[in-house]
């Protein structure tokens, strides 16, 4: 028997009222995932120079990840809802042990205080906080939508630099693709266009909808553009790495048909287009010259990983404390160090850009936080990883699962929790894929920057892959 709906007499009913009613609706449930986005919305304001984490500025969206945190805070107070489970707080808060013994034992508590907070922030409160207010896998595709977004944008603006040479400065050129980051923060860009490459491939190799396939596979394919133009060779070797194991992930299938697509734009990119095949060309050999006859830049990094490892060993317990490497890496580096690193284009002047870290940030935490640090804050990521990878073969076993049709009864024999299994391929794919590409670019790169809270949002994302051991739904 067919129902109809009846508009009660006296009241014109308008034909987009409903459709109205719906998006307001639509958009109220999403209402607590605002901060979030807006975190990631300022990452694509200007920053002036100067405005990075080293100068003890605070950036428009790091004021936007504070008040992440407390609109989580003052949710848990209000709804009265549960906190973390004791092993997800066991592997997110472990860190602030390693955080907390570096600051108590530094020559400078002060100073350290300050390197505590900022921890604290990107690598516990926000993460901790994503996994309180996500709720299921749409919230996921949410936020990580909202990267890809700001990954499109930034990297249209590099591949805009870069087609007008107004980028920033490299081998005398103004071609280097920075976004709106500018030349202080030279891996902004190419870190958050990296992001985006592996959350869209992720979604693309995962079973679903056509469409969400598609659209995925063309912003990843898309972004491949500025990521190249960024010359960053440490974010190309890992959005390689991720790539590969994502594909490997997903099934050799898939594995054979990225590889060939890569291929396929790498020629038309470089050797059809011409795309700065000469510069690409020459970056791209750089890397297997790291040992022969290395760069500048590369004897830096040598040079500041020595002195890393030398600070760890006069204090390896603890480190000689939170933001204190700069202080302490004179006396521990050789004569090969350039202390500074030349910086142009982008809009800004000449500038010279001391090198306060040892672009590694493994080494880093040793150097500044000792064995004790430094294991916490890996084993929390290896935990992330695990759990993370295990969950993500739980949910492409049950996947793979033959999919018949539900019958006309009200205990439907797990068809739908088949369906929620293919849906859960895609953000675990997504999430491993992140987190295989941070650990990987930490081994050329550290935190410090305006592109910094973005790096707090996407372990958080991977945090509540791993943590959430439910496959709820989607609405």
């Amino acid at each position: 028997m067919a129902l109809t709906l009846r508009t009660p007499p006296g009241r014109a009913r308008h034909p987009k009222a409903h459709t109205r009613k719906l998006t307001c609706r639509h958009l109220t449930e999403y209402a607590h995932l605002l901060p979030a986005l807006a975190t990631i919305a300022l990452l694509a304001a200007p920053v002036a120079p100067g405005d990075v984490s080293t100068s003890g500025k605070v950036t428009p969206a790091d004021a936007a990840s504070a008040v992440l945190v407390l609109a989580c805070a003052v949710r848990l107070l209000r709804d009265r809802r549960r906190l973390l489970s004791p092993a997800a707080a066991a592997v997110l808060g472990a860190p602030l042990v390693g955080f907390a013994v570096a600051t108590v034992t530094s020559p400078d508590p002060g100073a350290s205080a300050t390197g505590f907070v900022r921890y604290a922030q990107v690598f516990v409160l926000v993460p901790a906080a994503l996994v309180l207010l996500l709720r299921d896998r749409r919230d996921f595709a949410v936020v990580a939508g909202a990267v890809v977004a700001l990954a499109l944008v930034q990297g249209g603006i590099g591949v805009w630099q870069y087609a007008t040479g107004t980028g920033a400065s490299y081998q005398g050129e103004d071609v280097r693709a920075v976004g709106t980051f500018g030349p202080s923060d030279i891996m902004g860009m190419a870190t958050v266009v990296a992001y985006g490459v592996v959350i869209a491939a992720g979604y693309a190799l995962a079973p679903g909808r056509r469409a969400v396939r598609t659209g995925a596979a063309v912003c990843a394919a898309l972004l491949l553009v500025p990521l190249t133009v960024s010359f960053s060779r440490g974010t190309w070797i890992a959005t390689a790495l991720a790539l590969a194991v994502t594909a490997l992930l997903a099934g050799w299938r898939q594995a054979v048909r990225v590889l060939a697509a890569l291929a396929a734009c790498a020629v038309l990119l470089v050797g059809g287009a011409g795309v700065g095949s000469q510069m690409i060309t020459q970056r791209l050999a750089s890397i297997t010259q790291v040992t022969d006859a290395p760069d500048q830049s590369v004897t830096d990094r040598y040079t500041l990983w020595s002195a890393a490892l030398s600070m760890w060993r006069e204090h390896p317990a603890a480190g000689v404390g939170l933001k204190r490497f700069p202080d302490e890496r004179d006396s521990h580096a050789s004569l090969a160090l350039d202390s500074g690193s030349d910086t142009a284009g982008a809009g800004q002047t000449f500038t010279r850009e001391p090198l306060l870290s040892p672009h590694n940030m493994y080494l880093l935490a040793l150097s500044e936080q000792g064995l004790i640090g430094c294991g916490l804050l890996a084993g929390s990521w290896a935990a992330l990883l695990a759990a993370g990878g295990a969950r993500l073969y739980r949910a492409r076993r049950a996947a793979r699962r033959p999919l018949l049709p539900a019958p006309r009864t009200a205990a439907a024999p797990g068809a739908a929790g088949r369906l929620r299994a293919r849906g859960a391929v895609a953000p675990g794919l997504a999430a491993v894929g992140l987190l295989l590409w941070q650990a990987v670019d930490f081994l050329y790169a550290d935190i410090g920057g305006p592109s910094t809270p973005l790096t707090a949002v996407l372990l958080g994302l991977t945090a509540w892959w791993a943590l959430n051991s439910t496959d709820e739904p989607a609405r």
